[in-house]
Parts: structure tokens; sequence; C-alpha cells
């Protein structure tokens, strides 16, 4: 019965000592779901870039484009040269009427798809498939397989997995950077707010002290007014968050460039990243409880 009314007290404290000092309160939520949502905006442009760069490792392929002198058994003769490349795992020869229904195949929708299936089959070349084991040796690779006698051209975009590797790497460290800063003055604004309702109790925490009260008494309700603080920031900032994606997705859907740029659904990450945004609330709502008491317990 004595733990029942302990918890009881200690929840009652802290949710009365969050709405007296109102404005600090408002201000350390501020704070909190400040630094949630820039941590987590940053962390979503990682995930989604990652997502992409994993799309490409997938396909893992580029195409390489046979001399239009060669004859086909020339042209064929090429794979052992492919094969002998760096970072070439597998090479697939694709005929220029193999290249030629391919085309027409894909295109069919459009209204000249008639004249694409009329085209020539000299107007396409033989190719090859190449498939690589490494997409970050992307550019080295290209650059190899252009160099083989025969090769005439390739299709390949490295600056493209080169730019979402930077740009995943920057919003990476930039999450990072900024998610330390706001968690600074995060847990400066909670350690304010909990010491202000310390130094108002002060001769209440220190006549409890005196009387024999545990310093876990004395800080449970102050702890709970940090975790309340953090959790209600968390959640907050959880929902704007899922708001922002959501907008930010229709616009992309929108676009030209969907296939570029596509978003994951944010229902794929919610959970995780409403455990993350819980997780750091909660420990920073705790830790800045536990800095601001430490001077008051030394009765």
């Amino acid at each position: 019965m004595k733990r029942s009314y302990n918890f009881t007290y200690h929840i009652t404290e802290g949710f009365r000592s969050i709405f007296t000092h109102g404005l600090m309160s408002f201000a350390a939520i501020f704070m909190i779901v400040s630094c949630l949502l820039i941590m987590g905006s940053f962390s979503l442009v990682a995930v989604n870039l990652e997502s992409k760069l994993g799309d490409l490792e997938r396909e893992n392929q580029f195409l390489a484009f046979v001399d239009e002198s060669y004859t086909r058994e020339q042209a064929r003769a090429l794979e052992e040269k492919l094969l002998g490349i760096d970072n070439v795992s597998t090479v697939t020869f694709i005929a220029k009427e193999t290249a030629k229904a391919d085309f027409a195949a894909k295109h069919a929708e459009d209204n000249h798809a008639g004249l694409y299936a009329d085209l020539p089959d000299e107007t396409f070349r033989d190719r090859y498939s190449v498939h690589m084991t490494d997409i970050s040796l992307l550019q080295q690779t290209v650059t190899a397989v252009a160099g083989v006698e025969g090769i005439a051209g390739y299709q390949a975009a490295p600056e493209i997995s080169e730019g979402l590797v930077l740009v995943r790497n920057v919003a990476t460290a930039v999450a990072i950077i900024l998610s330390v800063l706001l968690l600074i003055i995060s847990l400066s604004i909670i350690y304010n707010t909990i010491r202000l309702g310390t130094f108002t109790r002060r001769e209440e925490v220190a006549i409890m002290k005196m009387v024999g009260a545990t310093n876990g008494f004395v800080r449970a309700p102050f702890i709970v007014e940090g975790l309340i603080l953090g959790l209600v920031g968390a959640l907050v900032a959880f929902f704007a968050q899922w708001g922002i994606y959501e907008v930010i997705t229709k616009t992309v859907s929108t676009g030209r460039a969907v296939e570029l740029i596509s978003l994951i659904p944010f229902q794929q990450i919610a959970w995780t990243l409403l455990g993350v945004f819980a997780g750091a609330g909660l420990l920073v709502g705790t830790i800045g409880s536990v800095m601001a008491l430490h001077k008051f317990l030394q009765v």
C-alpha cells in the first residue's frame, strides 16, 4: 500500500511541477521536439539514400556497347576480356536484335510504338550487360571496360551512385553534429526547468531529508517530471515528423523524377523511429533531472 501511495505521489508531484513552471516546461518540450525533428529529418534522408544505394547495388550492372564494325563472332570473343577485369563478376551478351525487341517492348505504350518495331536491327549495337561485385568501384570498372579494344561506348551513371554516397554521408554527419548540439541545449533547458522546481522547493526538500527521506524518494517526482517532458516532446516530434514526411512524399510522387528519388513508405520505419524518439526523449529527460538534483540532495 505504501509503494502504491509513493507511486501516486511521485506522479502527481511530477505533473504538478510541469504546470507550475509552464513556460520553462514548454521551452524544454519545444527544444526536444526541435532536436528530434532535425535529427529525424537528416536520418530519414540518410535512410532513403541508403535504400537507393541498396537498389543500385542489387542491380549492380551497366551496358558496354560493341564497336559497330565487329562481326558477331568478334563481339562474342570480347566476353573473355571483360571477365578478366577486376570487379567484373559476370557479363551477358545482348545481340542487337534482342536489344531492339527490348526497346520496342519498353516503349510499347508510346504514341510512336509502331515506328520502333520498324527500325532496322543495325540501328542498335551488340552489347554486354556487365555485372559488378562492388558498386562503389563503378567508376574504375567503367573506365577499365571502356578501355577494352572493341568496346565503343557504355551506358552507366557513376556520378549518380557517387552523388548518393556523398549526400548520404553529409546528411549523416550533419544529423550527428546537430543532434549533439541540440541535445546539449535540450539537456540545459531541462536542467534549468528541474533546477527551478527544486529551488522553489528547497526548504521542503531539506526538511524531507532531515526527517529521513531517502534520495530516491526526493528525486523521484523530479525524474518523473523530466520523463514526462521527454516523452511528450518525443511524441510531438514523431507525429510532426510523420506529417512532414507524408507531405514531402506526396510532393515527390507528383514530380517527374519519381524513380530516382522515390521515398520509403513511412509505415516501414514508423515503429523504429518512434522507438528512437521515445528513447532519446526519455534519456534526455532523465539525465537533465539527475543533473539538476545533484546539488540539492547534498544535505
